[in-house]
């Protein structure tokens, strides 16, 4: 079994040996060293409006954040609607703002002011599904999944209320891509988050990736974790790898040498360069799966830390910040409660480190052993003159490990606490539950 494990961190080492793979598409140079910030703007604010969105761009900006994500911002179907309010995901119209939220012209004056603030903006886009109210189902029932008798279909059994678009009609492809256009000339947008994107054949993404281009270099996100999405249409996917072994290792299910397993996996599959997105928590996880208090006990910063710090693009899910502890409500109204705690600094203080050091926007990375590597996991990450080192103790049990390794050798400034280190050789880490450590090499 160690003999497995030193061939995993040997891999991880060799950049020669990684696998060939398409080169994946160019990404636009401002997108480099972002975090991404997912935002509920109906959750947002008691009022649930763009207006109030834009009075906390600053906050959001604060915490190192570069990209903002905004879930869909269309109005919402009412035939066979879920809740009160409804799915953001049921679109009823593709070219209109959701009313809820303000008018066209608020939603310009967010974008150029996130513009504004040295920040980009990309939206959520569902391109696999509309509502069953969206005018299309009158003027193309063609463009749509239908039975022998005609009748419109759900594309999953318990998405009653959204009904499936037919991508082998090619005139869907193009009105979809005009919308998408629509967007990006009207409003300004950066680009797009995929809704279910591996639902919808990556011809047509990879399409309309070209289409957008013309206009400007725009950003992808795809909700999707295929390695074939980096190809020619998308710029990051979603690492559900990494985030299911955290809630794993977090129940004790996993031990943390299966991160190895995945990374090395991760480096044989997706071509380099490939943007994958780690997090800890987002809309459908938090609303359907629990709070990170829930899934992860006392490890949420914990894993937080991992997802800043691992390679990889980290992403925040608005409330997050606040030290969010429940699962908001997906088809009603119920704001964040936005609380003054640690939270927010913790939160500021790691994400702003990200941009900041191409050790972790753009380094390389070495796994550490330890001795007890089923509980803590150690690594470096390294560009240039820059090299951190994180520690971290992925289990609700004091551990004492033992760590040698040349990584940790000599001065280095525990970014946490504020003190200074300095070690030789081999060291033992009395690490209490959860703990965490992000050491920058002086």
């Amino acid at each position: 079994m160690k003999k497995f494990f030193l061939i995993v961190i040997l891999f991880l080492l060799a950049c020669g040996q990684k696998k060939e793979l398409l080169p994946g598409v160019s990404h636009p140079d401002w997108s480099r060293g972002k975090v991404v910030y997912e935002l509920n703007v109906r959750q947002f604010s008691t009022t649930g409006t763009f207006k109030a969105v834009q009075q906390r761009l600053m906050s959001i900006k604060d915490l190192g954040v570069g990209i903002i994500w905004l879930m869909p911002v269309q109005p919402i179907g009412e035939k066979n609607r879920k809740g009160t309010l409804g799915s953001y995901y049921s679109v009823k119209d593709y070219l209109k703002i959701n009313p809820e939220f303000g008018t066209m012209d608020d939603f310009k004056k967010l974008v150029k002011r996130i513009h504004e603030l040295g920040m980009h903006v990309i939206i959520d886009w569902v391109a696999n599904h509309t509502a069953w109210d969206n005018p299309l189902t009158k003027t193309h029932p063609d463009w749509y999944v239908r039975d022998s008798l005609g009748n419109f279909l759900p594309p999953v059994k318990g998405w009653h209320d959204v009904i499936d678009l037919n991508y082998e009609n090619k005139e869907l492809w193009d009105y979809m891509i005009s919308a998408m256009k629509f967007w990006v000339k009207e409003a300004d947008v950066d680009g797009f988050r995929c809704d279910v994107a591996e639902m919808v054949p990556a011809a047509f993404w990879e399409k309309a990736r070209r289409e957008l281009n013309a206009l400007k270099p725009v950003f992808m996100l795809a909700e999707g974790e295929k390695p074939y999405l980096h190809n020619k249409a998308f710029d990051m996917t979603y690492s559900w790898n990494i985030y299911h072994a955290m809630n794993k290792i977090a129940a004790g299910q996993k031990s943390a040498r299966y991160l190895d397993t995945l990374l090395w996996r991760e480096n044989q599959e997706y071509p380099a360069g490939a943007m994958r997105m780690r997090f800890t928590s987002n809309h459908d996880e938090n609303s359907w799966n629990g709070t990170v208090f829930e899934r992860y006990d006392g490890g949420a910063q914990t894993f937080a830390v991992l997802c800043a710090t691992l390679p990889g693009v980290p992403m925040i899910y608005s409330g997050q910040e606040a030290g969010m502890d429940k699962r908001l409500k997906f088809f009603e109204r119920d704001p964040i409660e936005w609380r003054i705690n640690n939270y927010r600094r913790f939160y500021r203080r790691l994400l702003s480190l990200y941009p900041a050091n191409p050790a972790l926007n753009k380094g390389g990375m070495e796994k550490i052993s330890t001795d007890k590597d089923d509980y803590v996991y150690a690594f470096s990450r390294m560009s240039d003159s820059k090299e951190i080192v994180v520690i971290l103790n992925l289990s609700g049990k004091e551990q004492r490990a033992s760590v040698e390794s040349s990584a940790i050798d000599g001065k280095m400034l525990d970014y946490f606490t504020g003190h200074r280190v300095d070690y030789d050789g081999e060291h033992i880490f009395v690490l209490k539950p959860w703990e965490y450590h992000i050491y920058l090499k002086d």
